[in-house]
């Protein structure tokens, strides 16, 4: 069990989504960051489903009851234990009594934590993700806050001996560390001014020449009024070649859609479930993960890329995690460690 002592800016539950409603009008929610969380989940030997702790540009502050099997992944918010620094995309087991530590984003705006067995939630509508503005899944439906105390669910058989190669060795350490980690190549580098690879939306030839274009050749800025439901942009006003009405369609994570005012914005993961303004352009899948690390009045670029090369992009990435599985299941029981 762990207790939050200190919420931090907005630290909620989250898994991979609440799939299978949306025709009822109920959001998909969800971690933003899925690759972070998928791999935290796998760090620690876990489904890559279970629910994780999800942390915004101000970390959380956890006190531990009892040794736990942990990982970090996601934006650097600047993670210590005991006031000594954690190294994040590895296994680390925490002693009893110790406390963790999250600052303020050092680079990203989200990090992702990971328990053994996942935190012990309820499921609704088989997920466990939170959508606070209908007050639904997570914890009691909300942002965590001090005071709550999160139980853990039953731990695999990889993540005890992961937890039994770590126990008995440096014991007045306040937490143990795997010194294998996610390979370089898997965790999303953090740049500033990142440049997202973007598919044409179905409406992107009722957009001006020059709308077109620009929305491959400027930057753009996400305002403060960005959040999880979307980040809105401001840079050049993006128009159509003439007013068009059109039907309220299916929107998904990563849809840019253009509103009248010609400022972009780009729906994530607690968007709604249809929308009727043009859409410009889709985010390609394996890039969501960057953008859901870009913070407000960061200042992002656009690139345009096809289908084909989008669906190869996201192949390879779930071939590298499909290794990672493997060399994770290897290295479970393995002997070479380092403390903090």
């Amino acid at each position: 069990m762990i207790t939050i002592t200190k919420p931090g800016l907005l630290s909620t539950i989250q898994d991979l989504g609440r799939f299978g409603y949306q025709k009822y009008g109920v959001i998909t929610s969800g971690a933003m960051d899925s690759l972070s969380h998928r791999l935290a989940n796998l760090l620690v030997g876990n489904d890559e489903n279970k629910p994780t702790i999800e942390m915004t540009l101000i970390g959380t502050s956890i006190q531990f009851h009892q040794d736990t099997l942990i990982a970090i992944t996601g934006g650097d918010l600047s993670p210590t234990i005991q006031d000594q620094p954690v190294r994040m995309w590895r296994p680390v087991l925490v002693r009893k009594g110790a406390q963790l530590k999250f600052g303020r984003a050092h680079s990203g705006c989200r990090a992702y934590l990971a328990v053994a067995g996942g935190f012990s939630i309820p499921t609704i509508m088989n997920s466990t993700s939170t959508y606070i503005r209908a007050n639904v899944g997570g914890f009691h439906g909300r942002a965590l806050k001090a005071g709550d105390q999160l139980s853990f669910a039953e731990k695999t058989a990889q993540s005890s001996k992961m937890i039994k190669d770590l126990h008995n060795r440096e014991r007045d350490c306040p937490f143990v560390e795997m010194n294998w980690s996610v390979s370089s190549d898997l965790i999303p580098q953090l740049v500033k001014k990142p440049v997202i690879r973007v598919l044409n939306g179905r409406h992107t030839h009722l957009f001006t020449k020059e709308s077109q274009e620009w929305l491959w050749t400027k930057p753009f800025q996400l305002t403060q009024q960005s959040d999880r439901m979307g980040y809105r942009l401001l840079g050049p006003q993006l128009h159509l070649e003439k007013p068009l009405e059109i039907l309220s369609e299916a929107v998904t994570f990563g849809t840019i859609q253009v509103p009248a005012d010609g400022n972009p914005i780009i729906l994530m993961a607690d968007r709604q479930t249809t929308g009727g303004y043009p859409k410009i352009g889709e985010i390609a899948s394996v890039d969501l993960s960057f953008l859901a690390q870009a913070r407000p009045l960061d200042t992002i670029f656009f690139t345009n890329i096809s289908l084909e090369e989008a669906q190869l992009l996201l192949i390879e990435r779930e071939k590298k995690i499909k290794q990672l599985k493997h060399g994770i299941y290897y290295l479970a029981g393995g002997r070479q460690h380092v403390h903090g």
